[in-house]
């Protein structure tokens, strides 16, 4: 082992104590890899970061408690791409606006108070260089046929008029902006969208964005602002190094292995991570395609989904049943979890793929907040030290508040 791992190994061991407890059950694995990660950092940052390494460590889970307190939350945290074909999933547009667009549904109500479906994903086709309807209804046909829309046209009017839109409730275009679209007068009282995307996760369009935000945060000096996007962006790319949460089986519910995902995410990590996962996965790089990236990631991700599954499904199938699960006492109450012996056998015949991707998320964590720092130009960050702002703790107040109190909105995942 050379000098320099030998540092990071003690580092680590050393910051050992001063990790959060164990009974903090479902968080474990986004603290650990929080904090693991600011030892990947060159020495112009990693001051920083370790000064508030108890603030990347805590709030790392701030993203699952916001999910008790926004329903706009839940799908930041994974995408369903085998909902949307197969591998490598070509009809899924990989810059965000595209796909909410190309997967959205345009409903026209006419000057008589009538709904006109004007555009629907099943029936419209954005593949070419215009917009052509592809479905059997006339009057659509004869709607579209009496323009030649470029699609490109057609995005850059959607990013205007709809996306500043995203977390409202209602879509809503007016006439004029319509018939600004389609170049001539359309007889209309309002348009409406519906986004037939979101439902199924928006995981690596989440990641480019808070990377550009933390990016912006360093480019402005915003501490505040650099620490919680630094926390958020650890989670959301532990949660992109996940198999699980790259499929519509993610809890095994279509394979009669439900509970699979926090066996493979949370159960193993805790059992094995701290004796046997390795610490040390190097330094930080430098990354020119964020965006190409993390679409990278969740790609390799999905690749496993059909290990994990199917290796389950034949350990649990050839291990004596009466040792498959274990009874503990979790915060005062009796649960039921894999039993060890049966986790280390899950472990093993998976070649050490949970250590594999622990590891890797670790690695991008870190590259992640190096790669923001350098687009923003590699700012002194010694010369920070404003602290939180009087908003940034109400925030968090009131994100402790809702998730004691409240009920997860949107999908478990």
């Amino acid at each position: 082992m050379s000098k320099y791992q030998w540092l990071w190994l003690i580092a680590f061991l050393l910051l050992g104590s001063s990790f959060l407890p164990a009974s903090e059950w479902g968080f474990f694995g986004h603290r650990r890899i929080n904090r693991l990660a600011v030892f990947t950092l060159p020495p112009e940052m990693i001051p920083f970061y370790k000064k508030h390494i108890e603030y990347i460590t805590e709030h790392a889970v701030d993203p699952d408690k916001r999910r008790y307190a926004t329903r706009h939350e839940a799908v930041r945290h994974y995408i369903d791409i085998d909902h949307w074909g197969e591998f490598p999933f070509p009809n899924v547009p990989r810059e965000w606006s595209e796909a909410i667009m190309t997967y959205a549904e345009m409903r026209v109500i006419n000057g008589n108070g009538d709904t006109l479906i004007a555009a629907h994903p099943e029936v419209m086709d954005y593949s070419g260089q215009v917009v052509r309807y592809v479905g059997n209804d006339p009057e659509l046909a004869a709607w579209w046929a009496q323009t030649s829309l470029p699609v490109n046209e057609y995005l850059t009017w959607f990013r205007k008029h709809v996306m500043p839109q995203y977390y409202e409730e209602d879509w809503v275009a007016t006439p004029s902006a319509l018939s600004e679209l389609m170049g001539r007068e359309t007889d209309c009282r309002e348009v409406r969208f519906i986004d037939h995307f979101s439902e199924y996760g928006v995981l690596p369009y989440n990641l480019l964005r808070v990377q550009n935000n933390l990016t912006e945060a360093f480019r402005s000096g915003n501490e505040a602002a650099i620490l919680r996007l630094s926390a958020e962006l650890g989670h959301y790319i532990g949660d992109a190094h996940v198999p699980l949460h790259t499929t519509e089986n993610y809890n095994g519910e279509l394979t009669n292995q439900r509970g699979i995902h926090a066996f493979w995410e949370s159960r193993i990590p805790e059992l094995f991570a701290d004796e046997e996962f390795d610490p040390l996965v190097g330094r930080a790089e430098y990354i020119a395609e964020p965006a190409d990236w993390y679409w990278d990631i969740v790609l390799t991700s999905h690749q496993l989904v059909d290990s994990v599954l199917r290796v389950e499904k034949q350990l649990s199938q050839e291990f004596p049943v009466d040792r498959q699960y274990c009874f503990e006492e979790r915060l005062g109450r009796t649960v039921r979890v894999e039993c060890t012996e049966y986790a280390r056998a899950y472990q093993q015949r998976m070649r050490g793929m949970v250590e594999e991707r622990w590891r890797a998320s670790i690695h991008a964590i870190g590259c992640a907040w190096y790669t923001a720092w350098v687009d923003a130009g590699q700012p002194d960050l010694s010369l920070l030290g404003t602290g939180l702002t009087p908003s940034e703790s109400d925030y968090f107040r009131q994100l402790e508040e809702a998730f004691r109190a409240g009920e997860a909105q949107g999908r478990k995942h």
